[in-house]
């Protein structure tokens, strides 16, 4: 008994020293910007093997940009297409993930999030890709740890910055360049409601060889967003 109690409590501070990890990195994100997210790391890893970084053509195409000079029209766009209400919850539509808890009882193999950007932004910031109940739950704390400690701006601003557009291409920064040929201020509208189609299912907006299981209907969700822009 007492060796199973010895044994409960490493665990439990185990994860509160986890927590503190997190919440200490998100802190300071109020002053400095995040430099690789976990999700960046594992597609590195995916698309460079071993291969040493920075040669080659082998390092994800990223570059920081501040919030200012990012297009409005992109930041509206995203808000359409990712989460129309970001600016006025705490971090979670609580509809949203009814809705996929019961999709996820129909479908056990396939789990899915109704995630927010905030949601969003803590599982590519620190998990794995995994889809589990589990990770759900970090994913809950960390959101909640971004919502109290950072501004809805910072947070908006940290999301773009990293946030999957393309085979290797994160960031807003990348993006544009890479589909485009622009800087993040000079996207039109139409380039916007482009780009933010394109998050749902990145890989396959960027190379169709990744559309084999991706079911994004590419052209109506941008037609989607310009409605909802023009309105």
């Amino acid at each position: 008994m007492k060796f199973l109690r010895y044994f409960l409590s490493v665990i439990v501070l185990s994860i509160l020293a986890l927590q503190l990890f997190f919440f200490v990195q998100i802190l300071a994100w109020r002053w400095v910007n995040p430099t690789i997210t976990s999700f960046q790391l594992a597609e590195r890893h995916r698309i460079c093997g071993w291969s040493v970084p920075y040669i080659h053509d082998c390092e994800l195409k990223r570059e920081w940009v501040e919030f200012k000079k990012i297009s409005p029209a992109l930041k509206r766009a995203i808000t359409i297409s990712e989460d129309s209400d970001f600016y006025r919850h705490s971090g979670f539509e609580l509809q949203a993930m009814k809705d996929a808890w019961n999709r996820n009882q129909k479908n056990t193999k396939h789990l899915r999030g109704g995630s927010t950007i905030s949601q969003q932004l803590a599982k590519n910031l620190f998990l794995s890709g995994e889809k589990n109940y589990i990770r759900k739950a970090q994913e809950f704390l960390i959101t909640g740890m971004l919502e109290i400690t950072l501004s809805k701006e910072r947070i908006f601003e940290i999301y773009l910055n990293h946030v999957e557009w393309g085979e290797g291409v994160f960031g807003i920064s990348a993006a544009a360049q890479h589909y485009f040929s622009l800087k993040p201020h000079q996207l039109s509208i139409e380039e916007a409601a482009s780009l933010a189609a394109a998050l749902p299912a990145p890989k396959c907006y960027d190379n169709v060889k990744y559309c084999s299981t991706a079911r994004v209907n590419f052209p109506a969700r941008i037609d989607f967003i310009l409605e909802r822009m023009s309105k």
